[in-house]
């Protein structure tokens, strides 16, 4: 008889469910990891929690176990929700985090811009550009995982972005393309948040918000993974890069001199590349 079966476990938002050995397996794969290597990494995970267990606690037991098995990649993958808030405590990383995927996908993009509406002048995070979108997009940044996006940002964005539509129009521009806004967050939304926003036609997009659609979706499609992804560089070190400007791992091997001024021996700067390049790789 399996013993989990009757654990329960804590997720984020206090709510308590039955341990799913099958989600955990899904995490992992999701990552990389081989169908055996996730089941064998699920029944060690299996041997070391409790009834009342976090799902934040099995995570770190879980990635634990990809490091001992130095497998950068999945690591990587795995860790990603998590080095993505770590992109705080300041929003303006994950602004040009968001900024660099859409960039990836196309778009011709600038930061902190300031447009005028019918009304009133706005700052706006993100506006993307492509031959068929002309997007105006707010981030949201959360540093505690549990918090969620409630529906007064998306009533508020939308309010901005269409003052922002009603001027574009009278000026007729980008009458060629579909002109949409978006509030981009690193957690979740609200029920409500997203109720009001498929009503409103405002895009939404959080950490698992579309499924075809999401932030971990278009982050892993990518291969665009934040700096604070790396397991070769302590957490000083990773703000010490962010406050460079460096938000991508891929990013790293064109400026290895801020590594040295980290104070990184050749052997440990070859490391952080090693990792840089295999948690990169596309394939």
């Amino acid at each position: 008889m399996n013993q989990t079966k009757q654990i329960t476990v804590i997720k984020s938002d206090g709510a308590r469910v039955f341990y799913d050995r099958g989600k955990l397996i899904a995490a992992l794969k999701n990552s990389g990891v081989d169908e055996n290597r996730s089941g064998e990494i699920a029944l060690q995970v299996e041997k070391q929690i409790y009834d009342g267990i976090t799902a934040r606690k099995i995570y770190k037991i879980a990635y634990k176990l990809l490091k001992k098995r130095k497998s950068y990649r999945e690591a990587g993958r795995y860790r990603l929700k998590k080095a993505i808030f770590d992109l705080g405590p300041s929003g303006f990383p994950f602004e040009l985090f968001v900024a660099k995927l859409f960039e990836h996908f196309g778009y011709q993009v600038k930061t902190d811009q300031v447009i005028q509406g019918k009304c009133v002048q706005h700052e706006v995070d993100v506006v993307a550009t492509n031959e068929m979108e002309q997007v105006i997009v707010e981030c949201k940044f959360h540093s505690d995982y549990r918090n969620k996006t409630n529906v007064q940002v998306p009533l508020y964005i939308n309010s901005r972005f269409r003052d922002i539509k009603e001027k574009w129009e009278e000026e007729k521009l980008y009458m060629d393309k579909k002109v949409r806004g978006y509030v981009i967050t690193n957690a979740r939304f609200t029920k409500d948040a997203v109720q009001y926003a498929e009503c409103a036609g405002l895009g939404l997009i959080s950490w698992d918000y579309p499924e075809d659609g999401s932030l971990k979706y278009f982050t892993d499609l990518s291969a665009l993974h934040p700096v604070t992804s790396l397991y070769t560089l302590i957490k000083s070190q990773k703000k010490a890069l962010l406050d460079k400007g460096i938000v991508l791992c891929k990013e790293i091997p064109a400026h290895v001199n801020y590594l040295r001024e980290l104070n990184l021996s050749d052997a440990q700067i070859a490391k952080v590349l090693n990792e840089v390049k295999v948690l990169t790789a596309t394939t």
